[in-house]
């Protein structure tokens, strides 16, 4: 049964790679035409029905762009569709979220001293929350709030504030921030998918059969794409974000999570305003510090002194708390590992606890056997450097431990 564990790992590691490929081909192409749209210039040479042209040099070549809004006059003989790069990213997230959030619900995605949930409740509630988020999201965009682009943004942010704070109050803060990158990515891929691709298909179609397109499918898909636009630097923040747990595991975790959105408007801002040559905004930055230092300092709040009594542990980690070799993995933790992972760190250099991982009682021991499993006893990952002289006698008690433990369910 502990084979299943490295084969999880494995199954985790090739997904986050296939879905960092996708990603990176997504976000680059968005950016390079955002870029690209916003640098066209007019010009009285352009052919009829030509919005503006763009000259580039790149590779020790020169390229030469137009763009038409609607369609040319004559279908072009190859045309080249930018869409399996966004379904892909989506279909390799999502399948990432089942794997790592939903097959590790115990550990990663329920928190019951946030919100007493089983695992089963808790995964219908993520699923729920992306398909009712974009639904919601489509229909505001439709109704005639979706005529003032910019009132329909704030709408969006208020949304995005909205989810949030939801997700904070139920699941982990790693998990949080993971559904509020997974729900914004999910509006964004349902972008392209229901409505920037069929309206250009629309288009496409109008021109083989003769017709005069309609502008406003292109008018639609621009608003949809200006969306994503300002979407794609949070999500970027929001999939990275169980690097940094001063972000998502403090207090007001649902507030730096707010702001992050609002860096990425001011940066994509900058962005946006220099491709369009309209000058170089650099309030915009003086911006994005004073939201980065107020995000800091949220994290850093200190925390009132609740009491609290140690959680009972679940099932799940009560097997490996029993099991005959967790006194010796449990010493070995303590001597090797608590001194970082402990709520007030003593290792030097060290003020918080690394992904908010504490490793001081029975019960945290045992809700994270598997990460110290994976971490420490089958891979040298932990400790960083072996700082700790952990022997390779003790990483063979922490193996013993958990393989003990998953024979025995």
């Amino acid at each position: 049964m502990y084979e299943y564990a490295v084969a999880w790992e494995w199954l985790s590691f090739a997904l986050r790679w296939f879905h960092a490929i996708t990603a990176i081909a997504w976000i680059g192409s968005s950016f390079y035409f955002i870029a690209l749209d916003l640098g066209l210039v007019k010009r009285p040479h352009l052919p009829p029905g030509a919005y503006g042209e763009e000259w580039q040099v790149h590779g020790g070549g020169f390229y030469h762009i137009q763009k038409y809004l609607v369609a040319p006059a004559q279908m072009p003989e190859h045309l080249t569709w930018f869409k399996y790069e966004s379904y892909f990213t989506w279909l390799s997230g999502f399948l990432l979220l089942c794997v790592v959030y939903y097959g590790g619900a115990d550990l990663f995605l329920v928190d019951r001293s946030v919100m007493e949930l089983e695992n089963w409740q808790a995964i219908c509630l993520s699923l729920a929350s992306l398909s009712i988020g974009w639904l919601f999201y489509d229909q505001l965009c439709k109704s005639k709030l979706g005529n003032n682009t910019w009132g329909l943004m704030i709408l969006l942010y208020i949304l995005l504030v909205l989810m949030a704070w939801g997700y904070t109050q139920i699941f982990t803060g790693r998990a949080a921030f993971l559904h509020l990158g997974a729900f914004t990515a999910t509006i964004m891929s349902a972008n392209v998918f229901f409505i920037i691709i069929p309206n250009q298909k629309i288009v496409v179609a109008d021109l083989i059969a003769g017709r005069t397109p309609d502008a406003k499918y292109g008018r639609i898909a621009k608003q949809r794409s200006l969306h994503n636009n300002y979407l794609v630097l949070p999500v970027i923040f929001f999939m990275l974000s169980n690097h940094y747990p001063l972000a998502f595991a403090t207090h007001f975790n649902w507030v730096i999570a707010s702001l992050v959105f609002l860096m990425g408007v001011t940066i994509r801002h900058w962005f946006n305003t220099t491709h369009a040559r309209k000058g170089k905004p650099t309030w915009t930055w003086l911006v994005t510090v004073i939201l980065f230092i107020l995000i800091i300092w949220l994290s850093t709040v200190p925390k009132v002194l609740t009491g609290e009594t140690e959680t009972a542990l679940s099932p799940v980690s009560q097997k490996f708390a029993s099991n005959a070799h967790f006194e010796a993995a449990r010493d070995v933790v303590m001597a090797r590992c608590s001194m970082c992972h402990a709520a007030e760190p003593v290792w030097d250099g060290i003020a918080f606890t690394p992904k908010s991982v504490k490793l001081e009682t029975n019960a945290e021991i045992a809700s994270h056997a598997r990460e110290i499993y994976i971490q420490a006893g089958r891979s040298h990952a932990m400790p960083p450097g072996n700082i700790t002289d952990l022997t390779p006698e003790e990483r063979k008690l922490l193996v013993a431990w958990y393989e003990s433990a998953i024979a025995s369910r």
